[in-house]
């Protein structure tokens, strides 16, 4: 039976409906105050090829959140088939802020000095271009500063039902 339209879409409902909707895997990262920062980001997307710009969806219960919409810039590395373990290091809450690149194999981004994340199939360093209200998460365009492919090419890791997977 659909939901009474004057009752609303729970949190739960929405949760489940978007499983239904394969997405791509990013990490996406910042340098702020001098400590590297990143969350593992399943709502990004392109926004426009004139000016280039992306975005992301950034929780504001998300200690990423500060640290982006403060510093202004950032990168996102788009996950290769195989970084499932990567995906879910940066998923974790609570990993330890100072540590959590030590066994990460990372490269300074060009423009604005955030990890990039090495094996990923690319990747793409922004400046904040404009932060909007979304609900309980702001949306982080950037404009792309520059891009280029890292990794070897292959399958992109993908998330959907609630798991991940390379797309095949």
């Amino acid at each position: 039976m659909p939901a009474d339209p004057a009752e609303g879409v729970s949190p739960a409902a929405l949760r489940h409906a978007m499983a239904q909707f394969a997405a791509g895997v990013t990490i996406v990262t910042t340098r702020w105050q001098g400590i590297a920062h990143a969350m593992t980001a399943t709502a990004f997307c392109s926004v426009s090829l004139e000016p280039p710009l992306v975005l992301v969806c950034v929780s504001h219960s998300s200690r990423f959140h500060h640290a982006v919409t403060a510093s202004g810039q950032w990168a996102a590395s788009v996950l290769a088939g195989n970084q499932e373990p990567l995906a879910r290091h940066f998923a974790h809450r609570g990993r330890d802020l100072l540590t959590q690149f030590d066994r990460v194999p990372f490269r300074p981004s060009p423009a604005t000095g955030s990890p990039l994340i090495l094996g990923a199939l690319t990747w793409l360093d922004c400046r904040t271009y404009a932060m909007h209200d979304g609900g309980d998460h702001t949306i982080v365009v950037g404009e792309v500063l520059q891009t280029a492919e890292i990794g070897p090419g292959g399958e992109s890791l993908t998330y959907f039902r609630s798991r991940y997977g390379p797309l095949s």
